[in-house]
């Protein structure tokens, strides 16, 4: 490929002007001194956007990357609109563990101190739920969390909350979007820690609102008495993320002995034990489970560096010699169906309202719907899911309250005081669920055989593929286009197709346009089709659904229909 190289000299100069961190300068010095225009090029090729999810990239120099120079770009954009939207805006700012994070959340405060915004700043490393919490309990104007969640350790990242406590929605995004990617580098303001103190521009956030987040916690569980200081053995790795101060507060409030795994305990960018700090692969869980068959534990827990993401894996047998990581849908059934199970013994007026992303199981809806409740689908994206609990605080809510919210991709929900996924609340509402189910003389194996006994078996598989660089985005635009071209009576992987639902034509009034295809195919099957919104990927979603009683056929047969789908599909 031919560069431009005087464009691109021009740009990598016009970068080092602005950013002052030798950390991120010194890979573009050292590649305009060598005339790695390539590399340049990856670079300057664009600037990272703020988007509808915020922003995120590589760690590294250049606009195409997260370093010093972008977080003050979209906070400068982020103040600009805060300033039109209020009179006296404020903000609070967390961040997690990973690189730069803590660097990043200090230059986004002075930005924000700079434009006359007041700033909450958390001292130490918190999680989303926690931060999500604070913007409601401090009656912020808007949060921000520094953090790339479950992605390799080269990437961070930029979230943006508003003032309800969820990550900004329509018109919020599209106004902070426009404002952040129109900024130029002579528009940034910015001064120094010491005049933002001075001024009471930047604040600690304080500690009053970790006691208020754990007490609502706390109070949140649905039989307390079952949990507290039942000699149980918890198993709890935070993969080197924000999750261990908060999980094993909580539990030892309740008198639940937790151990954790020492070599994941500490904070670490590098995440130095795993390929991938996400309790969803089970390469991240390997270690607590070691730790979990030596200590004998009865459940098994582990979060991602952000603490939205809950992984849990039980035992098989009495001996607690061997252990069954759950998916995603697996514990989402589980919750649900303890959830449910307690709200039907409350006799309240009100009914269960439980919200799930369209791509995760329908047999949450099943569980829900069979007992009363309604189950309402949403886009992928937990916004979408503090949409509808912020729905209920209008004329809805009279006969209607909050229970649940569920991402395949574990993330769970059970307290409306929250407007994103919560693995820290979530794990200690788990814990006292297998207590629950223990008292009835069942495991929680036993219990997710009875459910898929009584609604139907239902199993799921997920696989994606990568499109990096600066060619990826019209490669998944090209494939999105193919597909889209299939229609009613085509057949995908052999299966022909029974309805078609593209989310971009805006027929499916149930979801605002968005880029996702959804396939139902003769046979039961069900096909999702998504580019990510915050990766350059394209995921598939396999939905394999049976009767009551053709469970053993669907296992055995699941396997090479993934492989038919994928090899269709890939």
């Amino acid at each position: 490929m031919a560069y431009n190289e005087k464009d691109l000299r021009s740009k990598a100069e016009a970068y080092l002007e602005a950013e002052d961190q030798q950390v991120f300068r010194s890979d573009i010095e050292e590649e305009l001194a060598q005339g790695s225009w390539e590399a340049l090029y990856e670079r300057f090729y664009t600037s990272l956007a703020f988007g509808t999810a915020g922003m995120r990239g590589i760690l590294g120099g250049g606009t195409n990357r997260m370093n010093t120079y972008m977080v003050r770009k979209v906070t400068q954009g982020l103040s600009d609109y805060l300033c039109e939207a209020s009179g006296n805006p404020s903000v609070v700012i967390a961040y997690d563990s990973r690189n730069y994070s803590d660097l990043f959340a200090q230059e986004a405060a002075l930005v924000l101190a700079a434009n006359g915004v007041s700033v909450y700043l958390y001292p130490v490393l918190h999680p989303v739920p926690m931060l999500s919490f604070a913007v409601r309990y401090l009656q912020t104007t808007a949060g921000i969390v520094i953090t790339a969640s479950h992605n390799p350790a080269q990437y961070n990242g930029y979230k943006v909350y508003w003032k309800d406590g969820g990550q900004v929605t329509p018109p919020h995004d599209f106004g902070i979007a426009e404002r952040a990617n129109a900024v130029k580098t002579k528009d940034i303001k910015h001064i120094s820690e010491e005049s933002a103190r001075s001024k009471g521009l930047l604040v600690p956030v304080p500690d009053k609102v970790d006691e208020a987040y754990y007490h609502t916690a706390l109070q949140n569980l649905k039989r307390p008495a079952l949990v507290q200081n039942n000699p149980i053995t918890v198993v709890y790795t935070p993969l080197h993320g924000s999750g261990n101060i908060p999980v094993q507060h909580m539990l030892s409030q309740l008198g639940i002995r937790c151990v954790v795994v020492e070599e994941q305990k500490e904070p670490d960018g590098n995440f130095p034990t795993v390929p991938l700090p996400n309790p969803e692969h089970p390469e991240a869980m390997k270690m607590a489970l070691a730790l979990a068959k030596k200590e004998k534990a009865d459940i098994v827990l582990g979060t991602d560096p952000d603490a939205d993401r809950l992984g849990i894996a039980i035992p098989l047998t009495e001996k607690k010699d061997s252990y069954q990581l759950l998916t995603g849908n697996q514990i989402a059934v589980l919750l649900v169906d303890y959830l449910m199970d307690f709200s039907a013994g409350q006799k309240a007026e009100k009914h269960p309202l439980v919200v799930k992303s369209l791509v995760t199981t329908d047999l949450v809806k099943r569980i829900v719907e069979s007992q009363g409740g309604r189950c309402k689908d949403v886009l992928t994206g937990f916004k979408y899911i503090a949409e509808q609990i912020a729905r209920l605080e209008g004329p809805k809510g009279d006969d209607e309250y909050f229970l649940f919210g569920c991402e395949e991709s574990y993330g769970y929900l059970t307290m409306p005081q929250i407007r994103d996924k919560d693995a820290v609340s979530s794990a200690v509402i788990a814990v006292e669920m297998m207590c629950y189910w223990e008292s009835k003389k069942m495991s929680l194996k036993d219990r997710l055989d009875q459910i898929y006994e009584k609604w139907g078996f239902s199993t799921e598989a997920v696989f994606s593929k990568d499109y990096e660089g600066a060619s990826g985005k019209e490669k998944m635009a090209s494939i999105m286009a193919s597909l889209r071209k299939l229609d009613i009576g085509s057949t995908l992987a052999g299966h022909k197709i029974i309805t078609k639902h593209d989310l971009m034509d805006g027929v499916q009034k149930d979801f605002p346009p968005s880029d996702v295809l959804i396939f139902f195919l003769e046979g039961g099957d069900k096909v999702v089709v998504r580019p990510s919104g915050t990766e350059p990927k394209i995921k598939y979603y396999l939905f394999f659904t049976s009767e009551k009683g053709g469970r053993k056929q669907l296992e055995a047969t699941v396997s090479e229909r993934v492989a038919s789908y994928k090899a269709a599909l890939s």
